[in-house]
């Protein structure tokens, strides 16, 4: 199979099946997250944070293809991945501010910007392999938004001047 797509396409580096694991790790750690957002209705949910996290694991796992691509083992190509990793982050970056308002007094959105954010990282981590990490880190990210919700509303609220 892997070799018929081979056939199609420029061959890889890393296997087929490694590739597909990574994006499918990404998958599911983002539809993790933005089930959570979109369980709590937020405007940013379970499509966005799942393409926001696939997304990244594609950069990363191209990342990954065009260091040991050999039209790049050339003198005059200087090639530095992490150039695409600062390229994630910043289009994440320019997503998630746009779902930050500031309305009527108070911020909104920044939990769900920061959530895209994250999703972007996870998604840098399967993509580059590390799906380990990628993994835990989608379980912090659900305890945090989780745990934290419960304890938010046990806190007494400030009153406003």
């Amino acid at each position: 199979m892997s070799q018929v797509l081979a056939a199609f396409g420029t061959p890889t580096s890393l296997d087929i099946s490694s590739i597909v694991m990574r994006l499918l790790i990404a998958l599911a750690c983002g539809a993790a997250i933005g089930f959570e957002r979109e369980w709590r209705s937020h405007a940013a949910g379970l499509r966005t944070h799942i393409l926001v996290c696939l997304s990244a694991a594609i950069v990363a796992i191209l990342t990954i293809e065009i260091a040991h691509h050999p039209a790049f083992d050339r003198e005059e190509v200087r090639l530095d991945p992490l150039r695409l990793v600062e390229a994630v982050t910043a289009g994440v970056a320019f997503l998630a501010a746009g779902m930050i308002v500031y309305s009527k007094g108070r911020v909104k959105g920044l939990t769900t910007g920061a959530g895209l954010w994250f999703a972007g990282s996870i998604g840098l981590s399967c993509g580059l392999g590390f799906w380990q990490i990628g993994l835990i880190a989608t379980g912090f990210a659900l305890s945090v938004l989780w745990l934290v919700t419960l304890l938010e509303y046990r806190i007494p609220k400030r009153e406003e001047d």
